[in-house]
């Protein structure tokens, strides 16, 4: 299994941008879909067409698109391990940043699901402010992410 992972490296890395834009696609357009939601009147055409959006953007795309980059991400940290000759290459701070990074933007992945869950239920108690500066969230984490993966890892 390990020359596998090892041979397969770019692939793996691939998938994992490929995974990894997906889910951040969502994380970005979730809350926006949220704040046109607050707007919109309970029960009437808007309010219905903006449930299905969401749950289909969380189900289809999001979801998926966690799942498999935390999967691709995880065989990626086998590989570097197996190329370093070992797991201490992974107690420096920048993977560290990184990991906690990634654990929070998993967190805002599940607070974003626990609110299409209240929309679709019709007991969102968020105002639409408060999903415009959970809008700007992913962006922030993403930039630490990417300039931790391409700077600061060696």
């Amino acid at each position: 299994m390990s020359d596998f992972i090892l041979s397969s490296y770019d692939w793996l890395r691939g998938f994992h941008i490929l995974t990894v834009i997906a889910w951040m696609a969502g994380l970005l357009y979730l809350p926006r879909l949220f704040i046109y939601h607050c707007q919109a009147e309970p029960g009437g055409e808007l309010d219905e067409t903006l449930k299905l959006q969401e749950y289909r953007l969380l189900k289809f795309i999001m979801d998926p698109a966690m799942i498999a980059t935390w999967v691709f991400g995880i065989l990626l940290i086998w590989s570097n391990a197996e190329r370093a000759g070992g797991w201490s290459i992974f107690l420096a701070w920048d993977w560290g940043v990184k990991f906690a990074s990634i654990v929070l933007m998993t967190g805002l992945h599940h607070i974003f699901a626990n609110r299409q869950a209240r929309f679709a239920a019709g007991t969102n108690d968020w105002p639409h402010r408060k999903f415009r500066i959970y809008n700007e969230i992913p962006a922030v984490i993403a930039i630490i992410i990417v300039l931790i993966a391409t700077v600061a890892l060696r």
